[in-house]
């Protein structure tokens, strides 16, 4: 891949592929323009990490959401491709190639923004490259297990809340939710697998397995249905499942709900520049996050020198020389889940020692949100420090 050079480059072109591989940069003029005129108004060179600040914080403003979201999503065009190929190179018996994965995770860009919090990360672009990966393997382990499965086997394994947000996804109404997901407890309830273990390879209902589910729904319901119906329906409802685990990732360049609308971008807003002011208050923000990961940065390091010293093995074995699970349990003759309850705990007590800083010196209470945004920096941080030779 070429890497861009320019701030202008940086924040308004686009990952372009030829077959699965890097093919080009493809410039939007709308975003090019609007960051050259904001280039252009500020006195001095600025950094990519300044740009991504500025941003960010235009994404909080309702008005200005849209076109920050489209600036901090070209930026990070290539965390979200290094992190595509990576995977698609481990899992090589995915049918899902790099520029898959890549639809994949750029389609979750406001996630990563609604995560990062540049008090804790030590940037975007890292942070964005663990939850591109996370989404990725999520996706693709959520793939396999419904292409491996037939219409039947997947409505087995799913469940109420799953199927609901499926059907709402869909677009149908509550009444026409309510009646696919009574037709689909019927069907659990009354087609009930002979060999379990091959529940995903399940068979259509032969006919008087549809005749009781048609007798039982319609014991419940004053609308009348045939067996012709209620199997439509379970259909119906299959592939809503599969298209709602699995969505075509669109266009981040289409303005939905009307196809005449026009692109997204020609109804952006426009943004001014930020005032001499509020370039000192960014500065003096900038300072405190640097103090704040110097203080996180030692708290982790503090921590992991007072693990006992079987978890700081394990974490120099998995994070610095890259080994996997099963070779570690290997070399340290133990078995492969107690690799993964040793590494799990080892992040649970780093876990605890941020958010007990958090609390004592931010004054933030811990919701599960910030335990989740955590959870990501504490992995980057990780991978950070183990990078190079850990004192």
């Amino acid at each position: 891949m070429q890497p861009r050079q320019s701030i202008i480059e940086i924040f308004s072109t686009f990952v372009q592929f030829d077959g699965d591989n890097f093919g080009y940069w493809a410039t939007e003029s709308r975003l090019r323009r609007s960051i050259q005129g904001c280039v252009q108004k500020t006195a001095k060179d600025t950094t990519s990490n300044f740009w991504v600040l500025y941003w960010y914080k235009f994404w909080q403003v309702p008005e200005t959401e849209f076109l920050a979201q489209q600036h901090l999503t070209a930026y990070l065009q290539e965390a979200c491709y290094w992190s595509s190929q990576k995977i698609a190179a481990n899992f090589v018996s995915t049918q899902y190639k790099v520029s898959d994965c890549f639809q994949i995770a750029i389609a979750q860009v406001k996630k990563v923004i609604q995560g990062f919090n540049p008090s804790h990360s030590s940037s975007l672009n890292s942070y964005a490259s663990i939850v591109f990966g996370n989404v990725i393997r999520e996706t693709l382990r959520q793939v396999r297990e419904v292409d491996i499965c037939t219409d039947w086997g997947l409505l087995r394994k799913i469940s109420q809340k799953r199927l609901h947000e499926s059907l709402q996804n869909a677009g149908l109404s509550s009444d026409t939710i309510n009646a696919y997901i009574l037709a689909w407890e019927c069907f659990k309830i009354l087609y009930i697998p002979q060999k379990t273990a091959n529940s995903r390879q399940l068979s259509r209902p032969d006919e008087e397995i549809w005749q009781a589910i048609a007798q039982g729904y319609n014991s419940q319901n004053t609308q009348q249905v045939n067996c012709e119906t209620l199997e439509k329906w379970l259909i119906n409802a299959a592939q809503a499942v599969r298209k709602y685990l699995y969505p075509s990732p669109d266009s981040l360049n289409i303005c939905p709900g009307n196809e005449n609308y026009g692109e997204l971008l020609d109804h952006l807003p426009g943004t001014e520049q930020e005032s001499l002011i509020h370039q000192i208050i960014a500065q003096e923000e900038a300072q405190t996050r640097s103090s704040q990961q110097v203080e996180i940065q030692q708290i982790l390091r503090n921590a992991i020198a007072q693990l006992e010293p079987q978890l700081q093995q394990i974490l120099q074995l998995y994070y610095n020389e890259q080994k996997n699970q099963d070779a570690i349990a290997k070399q340290l003759e133990i078995k492969q889940y107690t690799v993964s309850r040793r590494l799990t705990k080892a992040k649970e007590i780093l876990l605890r020692s941020l958010a007990n800083w958090s609390l004592d010196i931010l004054h933030i209470s811990v919701s599960t949100n910030l335990l989740t945004s955590m959870s990501v920096v504490i992995e980057e941080w990780l991978q950070n420090y183990y990078s190079v030779s850990p004192d």
